[in-house]
């Protein structure tokens, strides 16, 4: 249980502060948080291929404002994200589905401010017993001019104890809803694909159709080092991702990845499927641990395809699996495809 009362948070449903200040979008960090990723898609990291693909700054990956974990960029008097106090307890806390909407890419030179609200707090029953506690955060991601680019909503779980995949958030699936509404690397990273990628994403409105499918994506033999390179490039130090000691002491039996890592594979998938610069809206649901070791599989479906007069909106399903097939994550994102 957290330790704060559940009346106490559900008294704070609403609040919005301040939560990010002069967050910048710079080529070095757009690299190294893209290299994070294993990602050498050339335009995250060379101002002529990106330019090439019809960007005018190098752009960054779809989950780039993780960022925003870094002290640098909290106000003062904000501490630790989501920006709010709630009493969760780090070492039981699991972050159990996240969403973003995109107005625009996010490019170098960017200088981003954010504000959070607290959307909702509530309590579900585990299914091996013990009170899950929600939280359900949106930040607004604003850039120098005011202009809203990126709005994130976040999904933090208080597991009242020793996180279990056997316990995962799955069950608590609708109601974790609350809006109403390649080839391997050639620097050697160990990434692999099964099929080579395109020098600009292929997908246009005349080019999809519902059933049609990604190409799966590989990130093969992850290691503890991945976790942490993740750590450094994102700031999201939480130490059950790669401290021994602090693991095996709260009761889990070995460090594990941090879900934006998983989700980050994912993401990138999508972009190089669908087009980084047409991708309006990512979502994920996170349901099973990564540890060292294991290989990520990024698939996904063309769900719907809807016409327009200047080309087509699309959703798209993805999963993210070990080689076992273990789900770690489900999702969907949204897509506005050119005409050609």
């Amino acid at each position: 249980m957290p330790e704060r009362p559940l009346s106490e948070l559900k008294a704070r449903v609403g609040d919005s502060r301040r939560t990010v200040e002069g967050l910048r979008v710079e080529v070095g960090k757009v690299a190294e948080f893209a290299t994070a990723l294993r990602d050498e898609n050339p335009i995250h990291h060379d101002a002529a291929a990106a330019a090439d693909r019809g960007f005018d700054r190098i752009p960054a990956p779809l989950t780039f404002t993780r960022t925003a974990y870094f002290p640098r960029y909290r106000p003062d008097g904000v501490d630790g994200t989501p920006g709010f106090d709630l009493g969760f307890r780090q070492a039981y806390t699991v972050h159990g589905e996240q969403a973003y909407e995109y107005e625009r890419p996010l490019v170098v030179g960017d200088v981003l401010s954010g504000e959070t609200t607290l959307v909702d707090v509530f309590q579900r029953d585990g299914r091996r017993g013990g009170t899950m506690t929600f939280a359900v955060s949106e930040t607004a991601f604003r850039d120098q001019d005011g202009d809203l680019v990126v709005t994130a909503r976040s999904t933090a779980i208080e597991t009242g104890g020793a996180i279990d995949d056997d316990d995962d958030t799955d069950d608590e699936g609708d109601d974790l809803d609350t809006s109403g509404d390649d080839p391997p690397a050639a620097n050697g990273a160990g990434t692999e694909a099964t099929a080579e990628r395109p020098p600009r994403p292929t997908a246009t409105a005349g080019s999809v159709s519902v059933g049609d499918t990604a190409p799966p994506l590989v990130v093969a033999d992850l290691e503890r080092k991945d976790f942490v390179k993740y750590a450094g490039a994102s700031g999201d130090f939480t130490p059950i991702h790669y401290d021994e000691p602090y693991v095996r002491a709260a009761g889990h039996d070995a460090v594990f990845a941090q879900g934006m890592l998983t989700a980050g594979y994912a993401a990138r998938a999508v972009s190089d499927w669908l087009g980084l610069a047409t991708v309006t809206r990512f979502r994920t649901r996170f349901q099973s641990q990564l540890f060292p070791g294991e290989s990520v599989v990024v698939t996904g479906e063309i769900d719907e395809v809807t016409r327009t007069g200047s080309g087509a909106t699309v959703v798209a399903s993805f999963e993210a699996t070990t080689r076992s097939d273990d789900v770690l994550l489900t999702g969907e994102a949204e897509a506005d495809l050119p005409a050609e």
